[in-house]
């Protein structure tokens, strides 16, 4: 007989999942993070300066933006196992061949180009975060879940940045790009063969199906193949929801990007902290946002289950970090190097409480089109990723002053607030219909 149909008492397959996720996720952010700490040591042995260096850094932005939309088209069509799967193997690879640019006389288009087919195999890794989130878990634990994954992005700075600063230091920047490459072609791998939807993961029981259904997680949506029309697409853009979200996850992703590209050049030029240094303070506001991240998941939870609605209980965190982000501005005011860092802390910490975006882009999708509609997320947010660092290297170019950049990041936060107060209004499942529909059992309070 069926193992599932025997086993009375539920199993907990979803946590295993979950932490796969978070494992791949942050090595996701660790890669797209070697660059950064590799930067002030490439600028002065391949010559960059700092709009040139502004460009390579927005390589991965323009092709991981780009391809969002068709990323959740290929990941509606052929499963999250294996498309993130491949995405790994191919993003690892890419990162590791970063390591050779130094030794061509294009040094520049080679690393522009090697980070801009990274961005192409990135581009369904955080769509797939969330539909594997909607399918593993039920609405009153989706909150904790996508907080764990979110808090990957905090946990790869603040453990890795210490360990590649440190490998810089010993032996030079060509090195964080073999180690990290190497390591993420070995968990592609182990990906590829433990991870597997709720209806065909042999260690789930029917026990643990029923829990996750119950709850309104979407168990048998199942990695199959979806056709999506052009018409879904439209329905997805021209809602009034949606465009808000779409507006607070741009803002949002500002500051991390700030953090991911100019914020160890920070350090180092307007700080004047060394290579080591630099390792082990920017692992500090890392560190916030980490625990950041956890309290928003578990305080959109505890909203949840305290019995108020799905638009409190995930627009509270979201709103309140995104005001606090505006923080990060005070560091323009303060010479103490322990001040900087607390700030810097601060507006991190409140990112990660207000990093719910893919929690709420999995509680309004509809569930036919659940990558498209995480692709269009991501690419809206992820014009961030083009826009912040090419924007920063401009800011500083005709100031040559960081202050201007992190105004412009403080700003962007306060907008961000803006679009969940006045734009985005109830948070509900959109119908393919065109309207968000009324409160379904996933909906609602549980």
């Amino acid at each position: 007989m069926d193992n599932k149909q025997v086993n009375t008492k539920k199993t907990n397959v979803r946590y295993f999942i979950l932490a796969m996720i978070f494992i791949v996720t942050t090595f996701n952010y660790v890669d797209r993070a070697t660059l950064s700490i590799a930067a002030p040591s490439m600028r002065k042995e391949l010559g960059f300066d700092a709009v040139t260096m502004g460009m390579a850094f927005s390589a991965f932005g323009w092709a991981y933006t780009g391809m969002q939309i068709p990323g959740g088209w290929v990941l509606d069509r052929y499963g999250a196992r294996v498309v993130y799967g491949a995405g790994l193997l191919l993003w690892s690879v890419f990162t590791f061949m970063q390591g050779f640019v130094g030794y061509f006389a294009s040094a520049f288009a080679m690393l522009f180009g090697l980070r801009f087919l990274m961005g192409i195999a990135e581009s369904p890794a955080f769509p797939a975060n969330s539909r594997l989130t909607v399918m593993w878990f039920p609405t009153n634990e989706r909150g904790l879940a996508t907080s764990v994954f979110q808090s990957a992005q905090y946990f790869a700075l603040a453990v890795f940045t210490p360990l590649m600063t440190w490998t810089v230091h010993s032996w030079s920047w060509h090195y964080i790009f073999f180690w990290t490459g190497g390591v993420g072609i070995i968990l592609g791998f182990y990906w590829l063969k433990y991870v597997r939807e709720p209806k065909n993961h042999k260690g789930v029981n029917q026990a643990e199906l029923d829990y996750i259904q119950a709850g309104g997680g979407l168990a048998n949506l199942g990695d199959t193949k979806s056709e999506i029309k052009w018409s879904d697409v439209r329905t997805l853009i021209s809602n009034r929801m949606m465009v808000g979200i779409y507006i607070g996850q741009f803002c949002l992703t500002t500051i991390t990007w700030f953090f991911l590209t100019w914020f160890p050049t920070y350090l180092i030029e307007a700080k004047g902290m060394s290579i080591l240094k630099v390792g082990l303070v920017a692992a500090i506001p890392a560190i916030a946002g980490c625990f950041g991240g956890m309290l928003g998941g578990i305080w959109s939870d505890w909203l949840l289950k305290r019995g108020h609605s799905l638009t409190i209980a995930r627009k509270t965190p979201i709103i309140s970090g995104l005001l606090f982000t505006s923080s990060i501005v005070m560091a323009n005011y303060v010479s103490s190097e322990i001040i900087v860092i607390a700030v810097m802390s601060l507006a991190f910490f409140a990112k990660g409480i207000g990093n719910l975006g893919w929690c709420i882009v999995g509680d309004t999708s509809p569930k036919e089109v659940m990558g498209v509609s995480g692709g269009i997320f991501n690419f809206c947010g992820n014009i961030a990723s083009i826009v912040t660092p090419i924007a920063i290297g401009y800011i500083l170019k005709a100031t040559g002053s960081f202050d201007g950049a992190l105004i412009y990041v403080g700003v962007v936060g306060l907008v961000g607030a803006m679009s969940y107060l006045f734009i985005v209004g109830d948070v509900k499942r959109l119908e393919l219909g065109g309207t968000a529909a009324t409160a379904k059992p996933e909906d609602t309070a549980v």
